[in-house]
């Protein structure tokens, strides 16, 4: 490993991209909008998720490019949200992600409880 490498270094920009898009709730919203979603079912989609946590998600993604948010008109206001280009390049390294935990998932656990049963 260079250490002179920039990607190594504290103030390399791909720390916050890597950050944000290895959080575990971007990437579930990034998969959920595989098309447009309102914002409630976005949350009734993700188990789990809370309406702050599911709003930072939701705004760090504008920011960096990866969501589009569009307000709705009509009688009732709503807000629609939407991958970008930048967004949509990401569901292919995300499906080969996800099929491998579920391809793998049984081998992690078992592999989790045995070292819980080692580590009590």
């Amino acid at each position: 490993m260079d250490k002179t490498d920039p990607i190594y270094r504290a103030d390399c920009p791909s720390r916050i991209v890597l950050d944000q898009i290895a959080d575990k709730w971007s990437m579930m919203v990034l998969e959920v909008l595989r098309e447009p979603q309102r914002f409630n079912a976005i949350k009734r989609r993700l188990d789990g998720v809370t309406q702050r946590v599911l709003t930072q998600t939701l705004r760090k993604l504008e920011r960096n490019g990866m969501v589009k948010r569009k307000v709705l008109d009509g009688r009732v206001l709503g807000v629609e949200y939407s991958l970008t280009p930048l967004g949509e390049s990401l569901q292919e390294p995300f499906s080969i992600l996800f099929n491998w935990t579920l391809g793998n998932m049984e081998a992690i656990q078992d592999c989790q409880r045995r070292y819980d049963e080692q580590n009590e």
